[in-house]
């Protein structure tokens, strides 16, 4: 049986999350704590339909 030829519920949003992973992926390679790539897949779903850059800056203050 090929799963390509199926037809999955929620096959969209399936496919932009995977399309969401890669992207984070690519960009911060292998090694870090799941919750690192858990917080960047975030940043990548938070854009909505207006894309919005916030800058943040921390110091080692504390």
């Amino acid at each position: 049986m090929n799963a390509d030829n199926q037809d999955f519920k929620y096959k969209e949003l399936t496919e932009e999350f995977i399309r969401i992973f890669y992207r984070v992926y690519t960009k911060l390679g292998y090694g870090f704590l799941e919750k690192v790539y858990e917080t960047a897949m975030e940043i990548e779903l938070n854009f909505g339909t207006k894309p919005e850059v916030k800058r943040k800056a921390f110091d080692n203050l504390k």
